[in-house]
């Protein structure tokens, strides 16, 4: 097999791991080679050998080797895979949107942001930034039932992590007057009245398609029994203003459906007021006259759409122009706010930030960046199929951040300590960064005794201390005796001892690494003290943010491999 094929399976072989991460299929190798030179196809069977040598040398190599060396001797491979990763992030165009856009996120202040805000508030900050125009926040917190509020705060400090180009900040409960307003209006117009009928009854005739008496008020009984409503003669389930419809709408739903309601416990945090919007009335007058141009929403919405362009009809507006994405379902963390507070108050959880929990807060606690967000948004797209999200793209996109920038260091889990028997005294020097000389090395000394994984030597009969040297293991039963070995490279790849990671007994910090699936209890070098705040790797393990330093003791928050 001649150096040229044997070269060009190599470099394939990189390209494809620096595309897809892990280890490359032989197959897929093989293929893009093919595929790429048919003038080799006559030689097929010959490659499976060759390609399997370089997928071995290439998964030997850790992801940041893997794109040097690609960039180094095909640049034109990782620029082909960089222009195809743009194209992979630009959207569709939005009708209408030439001469730009006014966009709207509008989140409830009952909790702080999670993933699924975060898809909503991107893909309209996308677009913003694409063609220009504003960006609106809205804070839609006209349920009392439903504000908390500390969100308040915590909505702004998840959306300044996100990097929003909000340019304006509207709160709806400052603008009941306008709502008010709006609602008189459309009484007058006949386009809603106030019903008196007990809940239930109306429900019964809104299913049938039936009117209730209420609805053949003329306008001055309306605007009376609205004024009513607003000097406080009538309580929480009483009165309500609904929205004439069609009653023969084949979604009852869209029926007659409600525009103001009185709420008279628990009062407003930030306005004494009894009567509200609700959500479609509010959205559309807003949508109105903020000047939204385009709505960016979830599928789930598309009923709320219909309820929406009856008002948008009656008062003779134009409408934005809508898109309705599919639904993302997200596994692994929870996402009801409701949810999370009680397990909050009862202890199951930490705090908003507590890692089992899909906010945002909790996101960034473990080390996953902002734009990692953000792109991994973009990828999802406003697509009208549902999707499952995928926490492996997340990842990806956030190791693309964090790889080049995360310093290396050595964390040993549920650790032994054992002497090396006949082990010199050995000053390791391995590099910060791989990639990066200029950051330095970390000097690791022992005499002999280190701390080893137990879970990584059990069962073997020889390893490599990463940096250090071979160590030869003889089991009576249970217990390991460790013999040095020499520090050949190519001793240890002859009898495919695996590397591992180890410490000084020594020299070590205690450390806990806190999982999803449970915490890691063990130690890590002294290094790691100072990089509170920061994202690390540790070796074999994966990236890490360091949360805190307190007494001697780091705690960590794993992120991903």
């Amino acid at each position: 097999m001649d150096a040229d094929l044997g070269h060009l399976l190599f470099i394939y072989a990189l390209q494809n791991a620096v595309k897809h991460g892990g280890t490359p299929k032989s197959g897929a190798v093989i293929g893009t080679v093919l595929g790429k030179h048919p003038e080799f196809r006559s030689r097929a069977r010959e490659l499976g050998p060759v390609a399997g040598k370089a997928i071995a040398e290439v998964a030997a190599m850790t992801p940041a080797e893997r794109k040097s060396r690609l960039l180094e001797i095909a640049p034109e491979l990782l620029e082909e895979l960089t222009e195809t990763h743009e194209r992979s992030r630009e959207l569709p165009a939005l009708e209408g949107a030439e001469n730009g856009v006014v966009m709207r996120f509008a989140p409830n202040p009952s909790g702080p942001l999670h993933l699924g805000h975060a898809r909503a508030s991107v893909l309209n900050d996308y677009y913003v930034r694409r063609y220009g125009g504003r960006y609106v926040l809205r804070i839609e917190d006209t349920d009392p039932r439903r504000v908390d509020p500390e969100a308040y705060r915590m909505v702004l400090e998840d959306i300044e992590w996100l990097g929003l180009k909000i340019t304006d900040i509207v709160y709806q409960s400052d603008r009941l007057d306008v709502y008010y307003d709006w609602c008189r209006r459309l009484i007058e117009l006949g386009g809603a009245y106030v019903c008196v009928c007990d809940a239930e009854r109306f429900r019964e005739l809104k299913l049938r398609g039936k009117a209730c008496p209420c609805r053949d008020q003329t306008v001055e009984e309306n605007l009376e029994l609205w004024q009513r409503m607003l000097d406080g003669e009538f309580y929480e389930g009483d009165a309500t203003v609904r929205v004439k419809t069609d009653l023969a709408h084949p979604d009852p739903a869209m029926r007659d459906f409600s525009a103001m309601r009185i709420v008279n416990a628990p009062l407003h945090p930030r306005v004494e007021a009894t009567v509200f919007p609700l959500m479609n009335f509010s959205v559309a007058v807003d949508d109105h006259l903020l000047g939204i141009t385009h709505v960016i929403r979830g599928k789930d919405h598309i009923a709320n759409t219909g309820r929406q362009r009856y008002i948008f009809d009656y008062f003779g507006w134009k409408p934005p122009v809508y898109r309705h994405y599919g639904r993302m379902g997200i596994s692994g963390v929870v996402l009801s706010t409701s949810g999370m507070r009680e397990g909050i108050r009862s202890g199951v959880y930490t705090g908003w930030d507590d890692i089992h929990l899909g906010t945002l807060r909790a996101i960034a606690r473990r080390g996953i960046e902002p734009d990692a967000v953000r792109n991994a948004m973009v990828d999802i797209g406003i697509g009208e199929t549902d999707i499952t999200f995928s926490w492996e793209n997340l990842y990806a996109r956030n190791k693309e951040l964090i790889d080049p920038k995360a310093n290396r260091y050595f964390f040993v889990p549920d650790p032994i300590e054992v002497a090396v028997e006949g082990a010199p005294v050995h000053e390791a020097r391995a590099a910060l960064h791989p990639n990066d000389p200029s950051r330095g090395v970390r000097t690791l000394v022992t005499a002999g005794r280190v701390l080893l994984p137990k879970a990584d030597i059990e069962g073997k009969s020889m390893v490599r201390l990463k940096d250090l040297y071979n160590v030869r293991i003889a089991w009576d039963g249970d217990v390991p005796r460790l013999s040095y070995a020499g520090e050949s490279l190519e001793d240890a790849r002859r009898e495919k001892a695996p590397i591992i990671q180890w410490l000084p007994a020594d020299t070590k910090l205690p450390c806990v690494l806190h999982r999803q699936d449970g915490d890691l209890e063990g130690f890590c070098e002294p290094l790691v003290a100072g990089e509170a705040d920061n994202v690390v790797q540790f070796e074999r393990i994966g990236f890490a943010r360091i949360d805190a330093v307190d007494g001697g003791r780091v705690s960590a928050f794993f992120a991903h491999r």
